[in-house]
This record gives C-alpha cells, sequence and structure tokens, in this order.
C-alpha cells in the first residue's frame, strides 16, 4: 500500500520541478551556455539623447565584459574620447558610467537603459558635475555593432 502512494508523490513532485524549470527558462532565469551567449551586451552601442539642454546627439558607447554582464565602457563624442567607464547589468536595467573631465570636480555621464536578453531599450542619460545632476535627458539605444 505505501509503494502505491508514493508513485503518485513521486510524479507530482518531478511535475512541479519540471513546469518550475519551464517557467524559469520562459523568464530568461536559465544560466545556460546558450543563453549566456545570447546576453551577451559587449559591443558597440549608438546612444541618442533628446529633450537635454546641453548633450543633445548621438554618440557611440562601447562596452567590453569582462564577467557575466559587466566590465569596461568607453565613449565617443565626436572625435573627443572618454575611454574610462563601467558598466553593469542586473534587474534588467544597464547602468555604465562614463569618467569625464570636471575641471577641477569629480564628472561622469550616466547612461541608464532597459536591458533584456543582450538587447539594451530606451532610458534617461545624466551629466554629473561635482556630484549633482547639471544635464539630463532621455536616451535611446540603437542597434548592436551600430557605431
Amino acid at each position: 500500500m505505501r509503494f502505491s502512494k508514493r508513485i503518485p508523490i513521486a510524479a507530482v513532485a518531478a511535475m512541479a520541478m519540471i513546469v518550475s524549470a519551464g517557467a524559469a527558462m520562459a523568464h530568461g532565469y536559465n544560466d545556460g551556455p546558450a543563453n549566456i551567449a545570447a546576453q551577451s551586451y559587449g559591443g558597440s552601442w549608438p546612444v541618442t539623447v533628446t529633450h537635454s539642454q546641453h548633450s543633445n546627439g548621438t554618440y557611440c558607447l562601447t562596452l567590453t565584459e569582462y564577467g557575466k554582464n559587466a566590465g569596461s565602457a568607453s565613449l565617443v563624442i565626436g572625435s573627443q574620447k572618454f575611454p574610462y567607464g563601467t558598466f553593469q547589468v542586473f534587474n534588467h536595467t544597464l547602468v555604465a558610467t562614463i569618467q569625464a573631465q570636471g575641471y577641477g570636480q569629480n564628472a561622469g555621464l550616466v547612461f541608464i537603459g532597459s536591458a533584456n536578453r543582450g538587447n539594451i531599450g530606451t532610458g534617461v542619460f545624466d551629466d554629473v558635475y561635482g556630484g549633482e545632476a547639471f544635464d539630463e535627458g532621455a536616451l535611446a539605444f540603437g542597434m548592436k555593432g551600430g557605431c
């Protein structure tokens, strides 16, 4: 009698594990090799800033991954290069911070966008000077490899 009760319980437990794994994979929680490759954010991304007082334009943000969804970042604005920065992605949000000339103050350019499965969507731009927001605007990422 005990053996016949164990089979349905084992079947229910196995089904629950299969359903949970399927739901996790459907939501992008699978860290298998194929999924990690699909989620790479490394490469060059055109970034367009609009609705800003001083920073409207399209620039080239380059991300170099050193770990899973994190690494260094650099930016090109016309002929001006900003080679020092970092980025990370978590909770479906990319944050890239670039060191900028602060003329005696710390300064940085911050790019924040929605991130999912290797794609980056819209977000916000912030120019930080001396620890305070100096300029901000709407941000759109172009296609990876587009600059």
